[in-house]
């Protein structure tokens, strides 16, 4: 089911095409991709307003547009991070690859050797799910601070309602972080770790394409990757 056996088509090497990625991670996907930049532009807007006016507020609404769309960018990524991670679960083996699991030797062993072959010269073997390197880049930098944003996001919204669902399910992170004003600084600081994740990733895909030949950038359409022969079918370090 979504596997295309190698086939020779050199002396030296044999290639092969299978399906990687589900429908639902490639919807969540650019989902999550779709309302982070969205959650950015508006984020920035809110706390830097540009273009305002004078007036009535009924003439001028561009900042209650912005916070709207905020607001519906917040709930998209939240739906997606709950559809996402019931998938890691449902979905097949590279849904669930590259977990970082940094109590194993053989874990770091495959992330400091990514990093070396990231800088090498010569082409190594290609894991067909997400590498160690990728893994944690993907829990760490969007698992762990995505859902930082999502919480401290509808802390900050449930303060417009107090006592209302947000308040009560998200509110108790406000006092943790000092308060609604440091909840802000912490929220506007993390957004700058999603802006910088998101060059060095837009980076490393666009290098692994090139080198490495798998069709990385299709794949999250499509959901096919291509392989050589000697190439991983799943993470040796988990074994």
């Amino acid at each position: 089911m979504g596997y295309y056996p190698l086939s020779v088509t050199s002396d030296k090497f044999k290639y092969g095409r299978r399906q990687v990625w589900e429908l639902p991670v490639r919807l969540t996907h650019w989902v999550t991709a779709a309302s982070i930049t969205v959650l950015i532009v508006t984020g920035f807007y809110i706390t830097y307003p540009v273009g305002t006016s004078n007036g009535e507020p009924y003439r001028n609404f561009l900042m209650g547009w912005f916070r709207e769309a905020h607001f519906i960018a917040g709930y998209a990524l939240l739906f997606s991070f709950i559809v996402r991670g019931y998938w890691f679960f449902a979905g097949n083996k590279y849904a669930r690859s590259g977990v970082p699991l940094v109590w194993r030797k053989s874990w770091w062993k495959s992330f400091f050797g990514q990093i070396v072959e990231y800088l090498g010269k010569v082409r190594g073997p290609v894991t067909l799910g997400h590498n160690s390197l990728a893994g944690f880049s993907y829990f760490t930098m969007v698992g762990c601070l995505g859902l930082f944003q999502i919480v401290t996001g509808f802390a900050l919204f449930g303060e417009t309602n107090k006592g209302g669902f947000w308040d009560r399910i998200c509110g108790w992170v406000i006092p943790l972080l000092g308060g609604s004003f440091q909840t802000h600084v912490w929220h506007h600081f993390a957004a700058w770790g999603f802006m910088i994740f998101t060059l060095v990733h837009l980076y490393m895909v666009l290098f692994d394409s090139v080198r490495y030949k798998d069709g990385l950038i299709s794949a999250i359409v499509s959901g096919d990757k291509f392989y050589e022969d000697g190439d991983l079918d799943n993470d040796d370090w988990v074994s």
